[in-house]
Order: C-alpha cells, then structure tokens, then sequence
C-alpha cells in the first residue's frame, strides 16, 4: 500500500521485506497517534475550564507509567527481533555475485568500474565510467564501495538499497534487479557544496542488451575520469 503512495516502484528481490517493516511501523505509529489523538480531546473536553469548578492537583500513576514503558519497549524489542533476519540478508549474507563493480565516491560525481574483458579487476582493460551504472536484469550485483574524500551515500530508491560509503574502507554490498528500465541513484549524505547535484543513472537491461553494451565499451572506452580537485582552503586562511 505504502508502495502506491510514498515509495517509489520497487524492483529489488528484497524490497518487499524493507517494504514490509516499513508498513508494519507505519501502522503502528497511526494506531498509537489515533489513540493519543483520542485521549487528549476526552481529556481537553473533560477537564476544561468550567465556572465554579476549582483546579486540583493530580499525581501521576506508577503503574500506568510502567505498564506504558514496558508495551513499548516491548514493541522495540519485537521489531528489532523482526528486523534481524532482513537486516542480515542485506548486510550480511546474500547470494554469489555474478556481475561485479568497484564504485569510487568523490566530489560530486560517481565512478563505476567494471572488470575487464576477462571479468577480474586490476587490469589495464579495467573500464571506469562516471555517473552511469549498467546491470543485466535477473543477476545478482556485488558492489564494493569506497570514497576518496568524505562520507557519501550510495542511495537506489527503487532497490531499496543504501549505504554509507566512507574514505579508507571497502563495503561490499549487493542486489538483485528484477526489471529493466532506468532509475536514480543519488547520494543521501550531505557531502559539500554539490551534494544535490550527486546524482548517476542505473540502467537495468537483459542480458543481450548488457553484453552489447559492455562489448561497445569496451571497443570504444570514454575518456578516464578526471583527477579530484584539492580542496580550497577556508576564505582568510593563509597557505603554510
């Protein structure tokens, strides 16, 4: 339901699982609203201000309180237990990878790197392409992610997919695309001046439509990204 209102079209094999807790919360928070909504009108009517009737002193309720508490901490626990086995299919575990990228966050731009022909990195056929990402349809994508300046975040609405990309680490993350089409990916960690600008396409094709892509890449490369600019000092600061 949530899907048709707020969210974008989902065509990740575990957005529905995201999809899913984030409608159970929804839904829990509408009901306690509703309540809480209730009780301060009964409240505001029934103990409003009303001629010849005097103020009084009310004290609180221990057990009311911890009856309160408790129900929610135990809704807390609950979705924390909930969530774990969602939480470890992302992060965690996931299947084998059948198409690999290396993508390297920088100030404003995206850089994708594909494997060689021969499918392993490290290679001088090695294939960089800025702010443009091509997955077959269908197969299990295995990312590893760095940053060469500050934090960003690799953000696809319609997978259902984020992650903090940090300077000096890898993370490895993953997904499975289950229809074509081309979609927005973002970075969702304020990063500078330029952050709203941070933006690159997935493309999502079949497998035939990947292949002749990537063989044209390959057979006419794009020119190799340009070097990262040094950050400019602080306006007053004096060069040592």
């Amino acid at each position: 339901m949530l899907e048709y209102l707020y969210f974008p079209h989902d065509i990740s094999t575990f957005g529905p699982q995201v999809d899913w807790l984030f409608e159970l919360i929804f839904w829990i928070v509408i009901v306690v609203w509703i309540a809480v909504m209730i009780a301060m009108l009964v409240f505001m009517i029934r103990y409003r201000a009303r001629p010849g009737r005097k103020a009084q002193y009310i004290e609180g309720n221990s057990r009311l309180e911890i009856v309160w508490t408790m129900a929610t901490a135990a809704i807390l626990v609950a979705l924390a237990f909930m969530s774990r086995s969602t939480w470890a299919d992302i992060k965690e575990h996931g299947p084998p990878g059948e198409v690999f990228f290396l993508v390297n966050a920088k100030q404003f731009n995206w850089e994708f790197t594909y494997p060689g022909p021969g499918g392993k990195f490290g290679a001088k056929h090695d294939l960089t392409i800025e702010n443009e990402m091509h997955v077959p349809v269908n197969k299990v994508v295995r990312i590893d992610l760095t940053s060469r300046d500050v934090i960003h975040s690799f953000f696809v609405p319609n997978l259902r997919l984020k992650q903090d990309v940090v300077p000096g680490h890898v993370i490895h993350v993953w997904f499975e695309a289950t229809e074509t089409g081309q979609y927005e990916i973002a970075c969702a960690e304020l990063c500078g001046f330029g952050h709203s600008g941070m933006k690159a396409s997935l493309t999502v094709q079949s497998q035939e439509d990947f292949d002749k892509w990537l063989k044209d890449q390959y057979a006419h490369p794009p020119a190799p990204p340009a070097p990262a600019a040094p950050a400019a000092p602080p306006q007053g600061a004096s060069p040592r």
